[in-house]
């Protein structure tokens, strides 16, 4: 497109003065354009602030806390922590606390905080730091504890626990229908076992009780020393002195058909193995038997 400027003289006169060309883009384009422009400058400027986003997270990453303080540029301590006849090297702040030594123990052993007991020079204060009771490099902090699961394994023999079970199930039945004491009650009632007395009851005899069965069958009588508080069985073979106060307990049950004699077990032991049985034992005598030796009271 051409332009003609004309300026006016002061006489009237009119002058050219210049004459121009001017291309004229069309107004769409021009509007095309100018949307595009503006989806390129938003798209940049995006790009750009995510750039700048992602700059920003990563320079954010190292000081996010994980909760745990870093031990750069601290005096550090090197310490031998023996647990459980294992031994473990660990590098440790001079200025931690007791607390936070338990922690790191915790890291090495799996053994909780609440369940050891740390020694050092004595039972190590939690709220003290290492510095304070004087922990030295290479210092040899023993620990003492058991683990969640060591505690919940019970140490009892194998042996032991077969026993238990055994004991559990048999006790579903009298102790007189059981194996064990069966094949001793099946020989019948000894020719000269003491008389006994249903109903009553009698304090111990001044003379032996005899005429008796042990567990394996043979002849067993009963003598109470007093005076030693002793309990003296005897068998052909010995004489066993066992003392009072070393019997655990006393167990007796009737005997089925003969309502006047019980069996009776010495209870030797920690466990129902170590049970010394004896059968045919008058009933009126039982309750004297198990008051002297369980300290109920003494008949002298």
């Amino acid at each position: 497109m051409l332009y003609t400027i004309i300026m006016a003289a002061q006489d009237g006169s009119e002058a050219v003065v210049m004459e121009a060309e001017v291309s004229v883009k069309d107004p769409d384009i021009f509007c095309e354009n100018d949307g595009k422009g503006d989806e390129a400058e938003s798209e940049q400027a995006s790009e750009q602030a995510s750039h700048t986003d992602g700059e920003n997270s990563s320079a954010q990453v190292p000081d996010v806390s994980n909760g745990e303080d870093s031990d750069e540029g601290k005096e550090m301590v090197e310490l031998k922590i023996i647990w459980n006849k294992n031994k473990y090297d660990l590098k440790i702040p001079l200025d931690g606390t007791g607390a936070k030594l338990k922690e790191r123990i915790h890291t090495l052993t799996g053994l909780p905080p609440a369940m050891q007991k740390v020694m050092y020079k004595g039972l190590l204060p939690e709220d003290k730091t290492l510095r304070e009771i004087k922990v030295t490099n290479g210092a040899k902090i023993m620990v003492v504890g058991s683990t969640i699961n060591d505690v919940l394994a019970v140490n009892t023999p194998k042996e032991v626990i077969q026993q238990e079970v055994k004991a559990e199930e048999n006790k579903k039945e009298p102790l007189c229908r059981q194996k064990q004491h069966r094949k001793v009650l099946d020989k019948g009632k000894p020719d000269d076992v003491m008389p006994s007395v249903k109903g009553t009851k009698e304090r111990l005899p001044t003379v032996p009780l005899a005429g008796m069965y042990n567990k394996s069958g043979g002849k067993v009588r009963l003598t109470f020393k007093l005076e030693q508080d002793q309990i003296w069985i005897g068998t052909k073979e010995r004489t066993e002195k066992i003392p009072m106060g070393s019997i655990k307990n006393v167990v007796t049950e009737q005997i089925e058909g003969y309502d006047d004699y019980h069996m009776m077990a010495f209870q030797l032991g920690p466990t129902e193995a170590s049970q010394y049985w004896i059968y045919w034992v008058p009933a009126q005598f039982v309750d004297a038997i198990k008051d002297t030796v369980l300290g109920k009271w003494q008949y002298f």
